[in-house]
């Protein structure tokens, strides 16, 4: 399944949300944001992960913890 620049396949990587077109973690952005980096640092260590994809993801968390409508619906 693809949601935007993340997808979702048994067969890569388990079935891990990655960004779409790679093999790479979504959480790991989040876990390099967690330790301090930035995103300059996580697009250096990931170079197929563009900054568009990036910053789409961002976006996406973004609404999904702004609008209450969504944190109603998964977090309630």
């Amino acid at each position: 399944m693809l949601y935007g620049q993340v997808s979702i396949d048994p067969e890569i990587m388990s079935g891990t949300p990655v960004f779409a077109g790679t093999r790479v973690p979504v959480q790991n952005l989040f876990d390099y944001i967690e330790g301090g980096e930035d995103l300059t640092e996580f697009l250096d260590d990931f170079p197929s992960v563009s900054k568009e994809s990036a910053v789409a993801v961002l976006e996406m968390a973004k609404r999904t913890l702004t609008t209450e409508k969504v944190l109603h619906e998964n977090f309630a």
